[in-house]
């Protein structure tokens, strides 16, 4: 009895079709955490800045560090994120500078985004001169 050429190789359209579907779930599954940690970046970012912004309000209203910090940190949670530090400086021209960074855990994994802002005075060294 003879065979017909190609018949050993039946239910090779399966083995690759299961292969394909596997190499795509797996480029899927990347995408997906890719853009969970651009989204929770930009949303961590953006906590900074307004945490930042509070927190210079609040020292440019007379608060000490503390105070100013606690505006940030409150700030901060409310856009999801925690304050991870926090500096009030002092500045020549008498308007305080605030610096402080935050994170947010990306959801469904183990990793945690941190962004840094600051506000209030310009220190001369960083001026928009260069």
């Amino acid at each position: 009895m003879r065979t017909r050429p190609g018949r050993n190789e039946r239910g090779s359209g399966t083995v690759l079709a299961v292969g394909l579907v596997g190499v795509l779930a797996v480029l899927l599954v990347a995408g997906l955490l890719v853009a969970a940690v651009a989204t929770t970046g930009q949303r961590v970012r953006t906590a900074a800045d307004l945490a930042a912004l509070a927190a210079a309000g609040r020292a440019l209203e007379g608060a000490d560090r503390s105070g100013a910090c606690a505006a940030g940190g409150r700030v901060a949670v409310q856009n999801g994120a925690s304050l991870l530090s926090c500096t009030v400086s002092p500045t020549e021209t008498g308007i305080p500078r605030v610096e402080l960074e935050v994170g947010r855990p990306v959801d469904g994994t183990p990793w945690t985004v941190r962004a840094r802002a600051a506000a209030g005075a310009v220190p001369a060294e960083e001026g928009w001169w260069g």
